[in-house]
């Protein structure tokens, strides 16, 4: 009977603690995966892991950074090495009843309004390294040292790779800038 109270409480804790960055979380792991199933997966697998090794949590510490930590270890262990082949589904007929529509989700409707096609493919053109880095730092907030963290590499590597990327960034992005009145040519 005590070990159900404790895994009742256990379960508890971790909802109180998970849920609110679960929006935060699904967000960046579709950027990381660039396929809204996908990221849907990728959420659902990290938070099961993230739930049977809670007990290993610091009380204390960033619950944030570290639910990032295992959603890239996950990524990584499952997503980038596996070799993607393509699930082909016939959604014509739920497309056509009105049932299904792709750029309809209320996902895409933020993304729609939050970044423009163009610097969403500049985002999604850089290495992974550098993406995943830009993403933690200039989407989530996370500070050099979060990132350290999360990505198990120095603070030096941390601001080598958002140097880089936003250089990459910047000039994937230099054209659209150019084309929508940002720069004068």
């Amino acid at each position: 009977m005590c070990e159900i109270g404790a895994t009742e409480n256990k379960k508890r804790e971790f909802e109180i603690l998970a849920l609110q960055y679960m929006d935060s979380f699904y967000n960046a792991a579709l950027r990381l995966t660039r396929d809204q199933t996908a990221a849907e997966d990728l959420v659902q697998d990290a938070y099961l892991r993230a739930y049977r090794f809670f007990d290993k949590f610091e009380k204390g510490t960033n619950f944030k950074a570290w639910l990032f930590k295992i959603i890239k270890n996950v990524y990584i262990n499952k997503y980038r090495k596996e070799s993607k082949t393509p699930q082909m589904m016939d959604t014509s007929d739920a497309e056509a009843s009105g049932f299904l529509s792709v750029t309809e989700t209320p996902e895409n409707q933020i993304f729609d309004r939050l970044l423009d096609d163009d610097i969403t493919k500049a985002l999604d053109s850089l290495p992974d390294d550098f993406r995943l880095t830009l993403i933690l730092s200039d989407l989530e907030g996370f500070s050099y040292k979060e990132i350290a963290e999360i990505l198990d590499c120095p603070i030096g590597t941390v601001m080598s790779r958002l140097h880089r990327g936003r250089k990459l960034l910047r000039k994937n992005l230099y054209e659209y800038a150019m084309d929508h009145g940002y720069l004068k040519g």
